[in-house]
């Protein structure tokens, strides 16, 4: 029986022989951060869908099957450098509701796997964030790393003003 091709999430090293149809996605460059409430950290278990926050979580497609969720917002924020240093390069955000009781969650997979893709192609897409989450993501970017915020496109920073 022949293999078939397979998508490869890897890191600096590729894993395949380059077959037809066989694709690869370096992540090298791309973080992840969750917006919960008030708060912005870091979790690179978002990458694998295995953070804190998802683990024991059976998703669903239907967002009505989730009542009583609380609203997490994903964002993918991709790192490159231009003649000033480091900069986020691409940050994007997607929803995800998980309501922790009942051990149910609904995120829309496709539309999270083309905003990583946004944010590893250089885009910004911040238009669904509320006032308050922009604030949030816009305080953790400035003080996680200053230089890289400072170094950014005025995209980003006026999609979070």
């Amino acid at each position: 029986m022949k293999n078939k091709p397979q998508f490869n999430i890897i890191g600096n090293k590729s894993t395949t022989h380059g077959d037809y149809y066989t694709g690869t996605l370096n992540l090298s460059n791309l973080s992840a951060v969750l917006i919960d409430g008030d708060t912005a950290k870091i979790d690179l278990g978002l990458l694998h869908a295995k953070s804190a926050v998802e683990r024991g979580i059976k998703f669903t497609a239907n967002k009505e099957e989730v009542q009583n969720g609380k609203l997490y917002w994903v964002v993918w924020i991709a790192i490159d450098r231009n003649e000033n240093g480091p900069y986020y390069a691409g940050v994007t955000a997607c929803p995800m509701i998980i309501n922790r009781e009942e051990r149910r969650g609904w995120k829309n997979l496709a539309f999270h796997v083309n905003r990583m893709d946004d944010a590893l192609k250089r885009r910004i897409r911040l238009d669904e964030l509320s006032e308050k989450e922009k604030s949030v993501l816009k305080q953790f970017l400035m003080t996680h790393n200053k230089e890289m915020w400072e170094n950014s496109k005025e995209e980003l920073k006026e999609q979070l003003t």
